[in-house]
C-alpha cells in the first residue's frame, strides 16, 4: 500500500495552516477560475456531452466488472507485439521491479514523463536509494522537482507556484541538475518555458532510459495511450532504448473504438481543449530501432495493484477506479480551492483523491480517516465528472466506515475494521437518533417540547460545537412542528 506522506497531520490541521498563505489562496483562485470557466465553454460546445458522460461511464464500470479477462487479454496482446508484461502487488514490488529493470540496463539515469501512478508509490525516490536519478520533463513536473515540492495538483502539479517563484526555482536550482538557467532570466512564461526546454534537452538526447505511466491501454490490442500538452512525453517514449511504462489496472478499455469518447471527454475536461496536442500511441516495441532508429528496441509494462483490487471489492467505492485523472473536480472544488493539494496527504488531491487515497491506503492513519471529511457535499465534483463517478455518495460511504467500522477488504482478505478514534460522540448521536426516529410516539413529543423551548436555544453551541457555530449560524426552531402544521392545517392524518 501507499503510505500518507510522512507527519502528514490530519486535513483539518494541514488546510489550516494552508488557508492562512495569502499567496497560496491567490495563485489557486486565479488558476483554478480560469481553468474551469474554459472548460465549461469547451463542452458546452458539445450537444452530446451528457451521452458522452453516460457513454464513458458504461465503459469504464463494464471493464471493472471484467477486469480480470481484460487484464489478461491485455497481457497477451503486449507480449505477442514485443513487450514483457509485469504484475505488481504493492508499490514495495512495483519499485523493485522497476529498479531492477534499470539496473539491468546498465544505466544510472532515466527521463520520466509525467506520471501519477510512480508518484503514487515512490519510484523516484526508490530509484535514488539504488544510486540511479529520475529526472521529470513535464515542465509543471520539473518546477515540482527542482523545488524540492510536492505536486498539489493532477493537471498542474505546480499549480500553488506564481511565476516569480518559478522563475527563482529555476535560478537558483537548475544548474545542480544540469543545464543552468539563462543569464538574467525573467519571469515571463515564454522565457521560463525556453529555459525548462534547454535544461531538459540535453537530457532528452542522453537518457537510454525512459519511465511512464499511460492513460489508458487498449486490451484489444496492447496499445498504451499517453495524452500530454507539450512533447515531452513524445521524446521520452520514442528516443530511449528502453522504455519501462508503470500503470495502474484499471486504466484498460476493452477496445480501440472506446477510445473515441475519453479523446473527446479528457481534453475538454481536463485543459479545455478540442483535441488533445500531443496524443502517443504504442504497441509492444513498435518501429525497428534496428532499421531506422526509431522507437525503444525493450518495452516493459509494470501492471500496479497497489490497492486497486481491494477498491473494486466495494461496490460503492469502486466507481472511483472510473476516474481519468482530468482534475475537473479540483478546478470547482470550494475546499481544494482554499486549502491547495499538499492538505491531502496525497499525490491525489481534491475531491477524488479524499475518495480514492483512503480506499488505496485504508483508513488506518490520521490524515486517510480525515479525507472523507473535507468536502461540503456541494456536489459540483459530480456535476462536472466526464465519467460521473458520484463523489459526494462515496465520500458519505467512508464516513461512515470511518465512524461506524465494519467490514472492509484489506489484500484481498475480509477483514473487519474498528472504528476511527475521536468519532465516538458522533456514534452516540446516531444511535440516539435511531432510537428515536424508531418511536413515533417520542419523535412527536421531543417536536412539540423543542417547539414550545425555542426562546431558549443558544446562539452557539457548547464544547466540540463550538467550532461549528464558530462559522454559522444555528437555524431558527419553528413555532410548531410540522406534525402540528400538517394537523392545523389539513386535519389529523389516518
Amino acid at each position: 500500500m501507499t503510505t500518507a506522506h510522512l507527519g502528514m497531520p490530519a486535513f483539518p490541521a494541514a488546510a489550516r495552516e494552508a488557508v492562512r498563505d495569502g499567496v497560496l489562496r491567490a495563485n489557486l483562485r486565479h488558476a483554478t477560475h480560469t481553468i474551469r470557466d474554459k472548460r465549461a465553454r469547451a463542452v458546452a460546445e458539445l450537444a452530446d456531452w451528457d451521452r458522452l458522460r453516460a457513454a464513458g461511464a458504461a465503459v469504464k464500470d463494464h471493464t471493472l466488472r471484467h477486469l480480470d479477462r481484460y487484464l489478461l487479454r491485455l497481457e497477451a496482446a503486449v507480449t505477442a507485439a514485443g513487450g514483457t508484461v509485469h504484475w505488481a502487488v504493492d508499490a514495495d514490488e512495483a519499485n523493485r521491479i522497476v529498479t531492477e529493470l534499470v539496473r539491468a540496463t546498465g544505466e544510472r539515469e532515466v527521463v520520466k514523463v509525467k506520471s501519477m501512478a510512480t508518484q503514487e508509490i515512490g519510484l523516484n525516490e526508490a530509484l535514488e536509494a539504488a544510486g540511479i536519478t529520475a529526472y521529470e520533463t513535464d515542465l509543471a513536473e520539473l518546477i515540482v522537482q527542482l523545488g524540492h515540492d510536492r505536486p498539489s495538483h493532477i493537471l498542474v502539479p505546480a499549480i500553488h507556484r506564481n511565476r516569480a517563484e518559478i522563475r527563482d526555482v529555476f535560478r537558483a536550482e537548475m544548474g545542480r541538475w544540469g543545464r543552468p538557467a539563462p543569464a538574467g532570466l525573467g519571469d515571463d512564461p515564454r522565457e521560463l518555458a525556453e529555459a525548462a526546454r534547454l535544461h531538459l534537452r540535453e537530457k532528452f538526447l542522453r537518457a537510454k532510459v525512459a519511465v511512464s505511466g499511460a492513460n489508458f491501454m487498449v486490451a484489444e490490442t496492447g496499445t498504451m495511450v499517453v495524452l500530454e500538452s507539450e512533447g515531452n512525453g513524445r521524446m521520452c517514449l520514442t528516443l530511449p532504448e528502453t522504455l519501462i511504462s508503470v500503470v495502474g489496472i484499471e486504466k484498460v478499455v476493452p477496445t480501440f473504438r472506446d477510445l473515441e469518447i475519453f479523446l473527446q471527454t479528457l481534453p475538454r475536461s481536463s485543459t479545455a481543449e478540442r483535441m488533445n496536442p500531443y496524443t502517443t500511441m504504442w504497441t509492444g516495441l513498435g518501429p525497428s530501432r534496428g532499421a531506422d532508429g526509431d522507437g525503444p528496441s525493450a518495452f516493459h509494462l509494470v501492471l500496479l495493484d497497489n490497492g486497486r483490487t481491494d477498491t473494486l471489492a466495494d461496490e460503492t467505492g469502486r466507481q472511483a477506479l472510473r476516474c481519468i485523472r482530468c482534475s475537473a473536480c479540483l478546478n470547482v472544488c470550494p475546499v481544494y480551492e482554499r486549502a491547495g493539494g499538499h492538505a491531502y496527504g496525497s499525490v491525489y488531491p481534491g475531491p477524488i483523491g479524499a475518495v480514492l487515497s483512503p480506499q488505496l491506503r485504508g483508513t488506518g492513519s490520521e490524515i486517510d480517516a480525515s479525507l472523507p471529511y473535507a468536502s461540503t457535499l456541494c456536489g459540483a465534483c459530480y456535476e462536472v465528472c466526464p465519467v460521473a463517478i458520484d463523489i459526494p455518495e462515496i465520500l458519505v460511504h467512508l464516513r461512515e466506515r470511518v465512524a461506524q467500522g465494519g467490514p472492509v477488504t484489506r489484500d484481498g482478505i475480509r477483514v473487519r475494521i474498528r472504528p476511527a478514534h475521536g468519532h465516538t460522540a458522533e456514534r452516540a448521536a446516531m444511535r440516539a437518533a435511531r432510537l428515536l426516529l424508531d418511536r413515533p410516539a417520542a419523535l412527536r413529543a421531543g417536536e412539540r417540547l423543542l417547539a414550545r423551548a425555542r426562546r431558549l436555544a443558544p446562539r452557539r453551541l457548547p464544547g466540540p460545537g463550538r467550532a461549528w457555530t464558530d462559522t454559522r449560524d444555528l437555524p431558527d426552531v419553528p413555532a410548531e412542528s410540522f406534525r402540528d402544521w400538517w394537523t392545523r392545517e389539513r386535519g389529523t392524518p389516518q
